[in-house]
C-alpha cells in the first residue's frame, strides 16, 4: 500500500545520484523530463528511496536508472521485464518501475512485454519511446514512423509503425496510458496513477531524440520537436506547426485501460499456499 502524498517540496536532487553527472543524455532530450516526471510521481505516492526498485535494459532509456538514487538494476537487452519479474516475485514489499525504450521493449523484448502484461504482476512499465535505438546506431525500431530516415532506412522507413499501448491492452494489462513530454504535468500524474494501480501498469512516453532522429530527418532542434507533439495531439488546432510533425497523425493520449484484474503475485502466493495446505486469509 502506498502512503498518500507527502507534505515536503519535491526536490529531484534528493532523488539523484550527482556523483554521477553531468548525464549521459543529449542536450534536449526528452528522457530527462520523463525522469524527472517519473521522481515526482514516486515522491507523491510516498515511496520510500529503499522501497523503490528501478530495473533497466539496454539504450538511452536502459542509462535513465543510473541516476536514481534507488535500488537499480541494469540488465540485458530486452530483458528488464524477465528480471523485474523475478525481482517482484522474490520481493513482493518492492514497488517494481521497469524503464524500457521502444526498441528494448518491442523488438527484442516483445515477448517479455507479452507475458508480463498477460500473468498481471504488480509491475510499472514506463516505456520511453522516440522512434529510434538512439544510442546502438540510429537503426529503425518498431515504432520508426513511415517514410523516416535512420541509419538502416537510408530511403525512408516503409514497415507500419506498432501500437504498443494497443499490445499491452490486448495481452491484458490491468492499467494501460501514454503522454508526451511537453506535457510534463499530465505525465507526472499518469504515472502516479500507474504506480497506484494493483497489478502491471504500462505507460508509453512519447519522448525525442534531437541528435540521432531529429537531425536525420529535419525535424528541428527540441523546442521545435516539442512543439510538434502538440501538433500531433490536436492537429487541427495548430497548423502553425512544423512542416514535418514528429508523427504524422493524431495522437491519443490519457488513460486507455484501467480495470482491476487478479494480481499474478497474489495468486501464486496463494497457490503456494494451498499446495502446502495452508490456509489464506
Amino acid at each position: 500500500m502506498l502512503d498518500p502524498a507527502p507534505h515536503t517540496p519535491f526536490d529531484p536532487k534528493e532523488w539523484l545520484r550527482l556523483a554521477y553527472m553531468p548525464h549521459f543524455m543529449c542536450p534536449g532530450c526528452g528522457h530527462g523530463i520523463a525522469l524527472r516526471a517519473l521522481l515526482a510521481a514516486v515522491h507523491d505516492c510516498g515511496i520510500a528511496k529503499d522501497d523503490l526498485a528501478v530495473v533497466c535494459g539496454i539504450g538511452c532509456s536502459g542509462r535513465v536508472g543510473g541516476y536514481i538514487d534507488a535500488n537499480t538494476v541494469h540488465t540485458t537487452h530486452g530483458r528488464p521485464l524477465a528480471f523485474a519479474t523475478g525481482l517482484k516475485l522474490a520481493r513482493p514489499d518492492l514497488t517494481v518501475v521497469v524503464v524500457t525504450g521502444d526498441g528494448d521493449c518491442l523488438a527484442i523484448g516483445g515477448n517479455h512485454l507479452i507475458h508480463a502484461a498477460r500473468r498481471n504482476l504488480d509491475i510499472t512499465c514506463l516505456m520511453l519511446n522516440n522512434e529510434v535505438y538512439g544510442m546502438t546506431g540510429g537503426q529503425a525500431s518498431p515504432t520508426t514512423a513511415p517514410s523516416r530516415f535512420t541509419s538502416t532506412t537510408q530511403s525512408g522507413a516503409i514497415e507500419p509503425t506498432f501500437d504498443a499501448c494497443a499490445l499491452a491492452a490486448a495481452a491484458g494489462a490491468g492499467f494501460v496510458g501514454r503522454e508526451v513530454t511537453r506535457q510534463a504535468p499530465a505525465l507526472k500524474t499518469l504515472i502516479g496513477r500507474a504506480l497506484r494501480h494493483k497489478g502491471f501498469s504500462f505507460v508509453e512516453v512519447m519522448s525525442d531524440c534531437t541528435e540521432i532522429y531529429g537531425r536525420k530527418n529535419d525535424l528541428g532542434e527540441a523546442p521545435e520537436m516539442i512543439l510538434s507533439q502538440k501538433a500531433d495531439m490536436r492537429p487541427e488546432a495548430h497548423r502553425d506547426a512544423p512542416d514535418q510533425p514528429f508523427r504524422p497523425n493524431a495522437l491519443p493520449t490519457g488513460v486507455f485501460v484501467e480495470r482491476d484484474l487478479p494480481e499474478y503475485g497474489a495468486r501464486l502466493r496463494a497457490h503456494a499456499a494451498a499446495l502446502r495446505g495452508e490456509v489464506t486469509p
